[in-house]
């Protein structure tokens, strides 16, 4: 990240930590926790979202800004003191298909503003030694610009094969301990070390059950994205970079978004070696590789002469499954859909939201459904994906029509009148937002 990227919104005290963070990459800073004043707060105040679900506190955004500036400086106090405890995190859980879930830990939102704080400073240090092959949770980075690169990557002629790797459950198996050492190779300051760890320690309220876990960073926290990307830099990319790149012969290319990533080799027996070192790296570290979701496979451009017009490998990432393909020139290049997996879940969350919520009025369903498509749509709108949007768009409107017709006993809402609601309700229409690609 450039310095022009952040320091316009800065405050003073984190423009100086760029500054040296920049100038000295070995240095450590002792003087971090006092940044941690009441306008940073009240920055992380402002920064958190409106209507977001609440801890175990029940404590809104908008309760909690009626005295905004009593409660701060109150904060600030306790945090100064010392006398600052992080209050237990609720766990909800998440559908995730095939009856699995995925546990999502929500803090109170006082422990959100104190996390987001500490994100700040921290960000204001490992934004400038993080590697340019990590871009997840990062400021002026996204998914599109991880697609991008290894899309050039691909194109260049460096790819011949494609490590497509799945770290099992990552911020349930963060070690604490190994993540505090890191974290200390730049920061010296004992306080907000300290802060750190009440925010990493915290207790687990799952229903009725408290518990404390000894190993992980709550998945949904404000603050386990940065540490994710803290731990992975130094358990992942320094090693790839220093360790692993210089003793290959061929090419090789890291791209990881947070804990999804992908590795691409120009020589197989290499790709292999790797791949079988990489489970070891991360062992080391209590991180493992799902046996069944990491796979290497070849990935080389089709041979002008191949008939048909797509490749035979395909991989997945970030929600997108991959695969080369002829342009509307005959040439080859890779291209995208949304992962079929991805695609179903988003289907079937639009149906169960109109399912459940068809009581309510026309205009409050359009206008959560519109959010719903949209957000998908920006994401997903990515070059070449456009028949995988007009199949949510479809299955979208004839979900809110069945459901609609199931609101009263009296009458069925026909397709020509349903065609009158989306008159006046008209849903977002799929549209490309990303052109990536370079065929």
């Amino acid at each position: 990240m450039s310095s022009a990227l952040t320091l316009g919104s800065m405050s003073p005290g984190l423009q100086k930590v760029v500054e040296r963070a920049t100038r000295e990459p070995e240095g450590r800073f002792h003087s971090l926790a006092q940044l941690i004043d009441v306008p940073a707060l009240a920055r992380a105040y402002r920064r958190q979202r409106q209507g977001a679900a609440v801890g175990v506190d029940g404590v809104t955004k908008e309760e909690y800004g009626k005295d905004l500036e009593a409660r701060l400086q109150d904060l600030h106090a306790r945090l100064r003191s010392k006398r600052y405890r992080h209050q237990p995190i609720r766990r909800v859980h998440l559908p995730k298909g095939k009856g699995k879930t995925r546990p999502i830990g929500i803090s109170a939102f006082e422990d959100k503003l104190v996390q987001d704080a500490v994100r700040e400073v921290l960000e204001a240090v490992y934004e400038q030694d993080f590697l340019p092959c990590s871009y997840g949770f990062r400021p002026g980075r996204s998914t599109h610009d991880a697609l991008r690169t290894l899309d050039r990557v691909v194109h260049q002629g460096e790819v011949s094969w494609i490590l497509e790797a799945d770290v099992v459950s990552f911020f349930d198996s963060v070690n604490r301990t190994a993540l505090l050492k890191m974290l200390q190779t730049r920061v010296a300051d004992g306080s907000l070390l300290r802060l750190i760890g009440k925010c990493l320690h915290a207790g687990v309220l799952d229903g009725a059950e408290y518990i404390r876990p000894e190993t992980g960073t709550a998945q949904g926290s404000v603050l386990s994205p940065l540490l994710g990307n803290v731990y992975l830099h130094y358990v992942l990319d320094l090693w790839f970079e220093t360790v692993v790149k210089p003793r290959l012969r061929g090419k090789a290319t890291l791209v990881r978004y947070c804990d999804d990533f992908v590795i691409t080799f120009e020589r197989e027996d290499e790709a292999r070696r790797v791949m079988a070192a990489l489970g070891k790296r991360l062992g080391c570290f209590g991180l493992a590789l799902h046996p069944d979701k990491t796979r290497l496979l070849p990935f080389r451009r089709p041979p002008a002469g191949q008939k048909g017009g797509r490749g035979p490998a395909t991989f997945d990432f970030l929600g997108f499954t991959l695969y080369w393909a002829r342009s509307r020139r005959g040439r080859w290049g890779m291209v995208c859909k949304t992962r079929s997996v991805s695609l179903r879940r988003a289907v079937q969350s639009v149906a169960d939201w109109c399912r459940g919520h068809r009581h309510l009025p026309v205009k409050a369903q359009h206008a959560e459904l519109c959010r719903r498509l949209q957000g998908h749509f920006n994401y997903f709108g990515v070059s070449g994906n456009f028949h995988s949007l007009l199949l949510l768009g479809e299955q979208a409107k004839k979900a809110w029509h069945k459901w609609l017709c199931r609101r009263s006993q009296r009458g069925r809402l026909t397709w020509e009148r349903f065609e009158a609601v989306l008159q006046r309700y008209p849903l977002p229409r799929p549209r490309i937002t990303a052109h990536i690609w370079g065929v």
